[in-house]
């Protein structure tokens, strides 16, 4: 074959339906401009810092020892059992990891396996929004229907009204991020049993995403869904290694949920992506064993970086919203009187030489976070105070 051949698509061959109801992520799409424009990478939600050294060395140890091959499909036993005896000490559930638990690359490949596996075409998901922006999309993959549930600004909470008229005999499933990307929201205990007498009134199924779990801030707890009466049968809990570990590439997440769930959910997965990368899942086994001074520290280390990336906003002038937990901070663009979120986000990486994303990602409507942008402070303090650097230049755009 030669030359450039120019081939039009039609009948068939077209682009499916699904495909066609969402773009690509904007947030992985943010790193790439970021790399064209050499600017300092405050978007994607990675830590631009060294992992824990025992689980290098794991890694490392099951490479040499040629942990090559295909684990289990649904995780090697250790790592599963490791998960297990974890999960007892921090949340106190008692899970089985030979019916209750499915290792997955990442927690990403696991939400998506969960609404394949438990999702109907026509079946209605709510979604609080602002969400993490796979949640839609994977609602379309599944065949479902989101139905979104505004979170209300500057506590982020949800109308119990507009959620209660949300549930109807067509809802399968509940999203609930805790804590909340982008916001920092960490959903109360109040919030969350309001969330559970709705489920199960109405027989729902709640889908957890919790991989934020360990990092909190201001005395704020994490309530995991699946210890409230009534919802360990019904709640779908997911999590991985990616952000408590600062092992984002890794691609090792999990999924905790009764054992027929969990039966679906394995097949789902299996045909998905086989399998979770074995000598990483050995890693994950010293991840689930460090001590627990790890989680202090870790705790401690987010809660200065925290103060560092609100200490530069205010200097720059650019209101916010203070986080409770996770490693971004969700803040108001309104006083610099930009067009929308898009052409600011824009401008910060041209002309300031700092990436974000924009708002508008996070909403269903792009309209409702035009107001809005998203930082995230996983990174070492020299990243962050090259990123102030830069942000101080804003100063002479706000209005006087």
């Amino acid at each position: 074959m030669n030359g450039d051949i120019n081939v039009t698509l039609t009948g068939k061959q077209k682009i499916s339906h699904k495909a066609n109801q969402f773009t690509e992520s904007v947030i992985r799409e943010m790193t790439r401009v970021a790399l064209q424009y050499n600017a300092v990478n405050l978007a994607q939600g990675f830590p631009d810092f060294p992992c824990p050294p025992e689980l290098k060395r794991a890694a490392c140890e099951a490479i040499e020892e040629d942990v090559n091959q295909y684990a289990i499909t649904w995780g090697d036993k250790a790592f599963r059992q490791a998960i297990a005896q974890k999960v007892h000490w921090y949340l106190g559930l008692n899970i089985d990891p030979e019916q209750q638990i499915t290792v997955t690359c990442g927690s990403t490949e696991a939400m998506a396996a969960v609404m394949l596996a438990t999702l109907n075409p026509g079946d209605e998901v709510i979604v609080f929004e602002p969400y993490y922006e796979n949640y839609g999309p994977d609602a379309v993959l599944a065949g479902a229907i989101p139905r979104y549930v505004s979170l209300h600004p500057p506590e982020w909470t949800f109308d119990e009204a507009q959620l209660r008229q949300a549930f109807n005999e067509r809802t399968k499933a509940i999203i609930i991020n805790t804590p909340h990307n982008p916001t920092g929201k960490v959903f109360t205990r109040e919030e969350l049993t309001t969330i559970a007498e709705l489920c199960q009134k109405w027989d729902v199924l709640a889908f957890t995403d919790e991989i934020y779990e360990h990092i909190l801030y201001d005395k704020t707890q994490h309530i995991a869904m699946a210890t409230l009466p009534g919802m360990s049968e019904r709640t779908v809990t997911i999590n991985g290694l990616s952000k408590t570990y600062s092992v984002t590439g890794w691609r090792v997440g999990y999924i905790l949920a009764n054992p027929e769930l969990t039966g679906a959910i394995r097949k789902v997965h299996d045909f998905l992506t086989v399998g979770a990368p074995a000598p990483l899942q050995r890693a994950g086994v010293a991840a689930m064993q460090l001590r627990v001074s790890y989680y202090e520290e870790l705790a401690k280390l987010y809660h200065q970086k925290r103060d560092d990336i609100l200490q530069i906003l205010d200097a720059v002038g650019i209101p916010y919203f203070v986080p409770k937990g996770a490693y971004y901070v969700f803040a108001n663009i309104l006083d610099f009187g930009y067009k929308n979120d898009i052409e600011f986000t824009e401008y910060l990486i041209k002309e300031i030489g700092v990436a974000v994303v924009p708002g508008s990602s996070f909403f269903s409507q792009s309209e409702a976070g035009k107001n809005f942008i998203r930082f995230c402070f996983s990174k070492k303090p020299e990243t962050l105070a090259k990123a102030g650097e830069r942000l101080l230049k804003l100063q002479s755009t706000l209005p006087k």
